[in-house]
């Protein structure tokens, strides 16, 4: 069966991908130690992996990677939130899926595993010159089921929200906020010299929609502190108003930056 590589230097990284057939699926899995939603994709990950036996040629290659410790890599794949998926074919990016729903993991491997093996079955010339056409696949996607996906998506969330003490659900990254009011909170967070991790839900539109229901919070941004909802700047700023010491619990030396990705 096959397993999960963890690649940890760039020429380790261009080895790997240059020693592939062109035919081999790869699948590299983004990730960032600090953020649970990771620990439950490489789980998902390594049971999808034993699923598909070590092949000559290979038919896939699965491979993780610190998203901040080479984020030379990341940055070439747009990697800007774990976990992050990159299907990859002949160098080139076929799919990529942000978040942890298995359902879509799953679904993605397998269109593009099975893609793959349509090609390489597609019809022959014979010896006599009559064309042989290969058996149709009996391989149907099974249907999504709602109610298992919102359940799925409502996990994630709970894993999310916990990720960090500190979590800033924002748009954007506390390098490029893409709004005012994310800028804004970035900047009270770091006038407290507070360590927090983010999520930029422009990146990932499951959970920009999901966390509006899921914290019955309509708009971005959002801070959480110990998995429980804080709110957005308006309500950051009557915390700190009522409380200078809201955030010195999760407070680092000035000189601390903010986590990436």
């Amino acid at each position: 069966m096959s397993t999960i590589e963890e690649i940890t230097t760039v020429p380790q990284w261009e080895q790997t991908r240059s020693s592939l057939p062109a035919s081999t699926l790869l699948i590299v899995s983004f990730h960032a130690p600090w953020a649970a939603p990771c620990a439950q994709m490489a789980t998902v990950l390594s049971t999808l992996a034993s699923e598909y036996p070590v092949t000559d040629p290979p038919t896939t290659k699965w491979v993780s990677i610190n998203a901040e410790e080479l984020s030379d890599i990341s940055e070439a794949y747009d990697v800007t939130a774990v976990p992050f998926l990159a299907l990859l074919r002949d160098g080139q990016v076929v799919e990529t899926v942000g978040g942890s729903s298995a359902v879509k993991v799953r679904a993605a491997i397998e269109k593009h595993v099975q893609s793959a093996g349509a090609a390489a079955a597609a019809p022959a010339v014979g010896i006599n010159g009559t064309v042989e056409q290969a058996p149709a696949s009996t391989t149907e996607q099974a249907p999504v089921d709602p109610a298992k996906q919102k359940e799925e998506l409502n996990k994630r969330l709970a894993n999310l929200v916990k990720a960090a003490s500190v979590m800033l659900f924002m748009k954007g990254t506390p390098s490029s906020p893409q709004c005012g009011f994310s800028r804004q909170l970035v900047g009270i967070l770091r006038e407290n010299s507070v360590k927090y991790g983010f999520f930029n839900i422009l990146a990932d539109d499951e959970v920009r929609q999901g966390l509006k229901e899921f914290a019955d919070w309509p708009t971005y941004p959002q801070l959480w502190v110990e998995g429980e909802l804080v709110g957005g700047l308006d309500i950051v700023k009557e915390e700190l108003s009522n409380n200078e010491e809201f955030f010195k619990a999760y407070s680092v030396p000035a000189t601390a930056d903010a986590p990436a990705t």
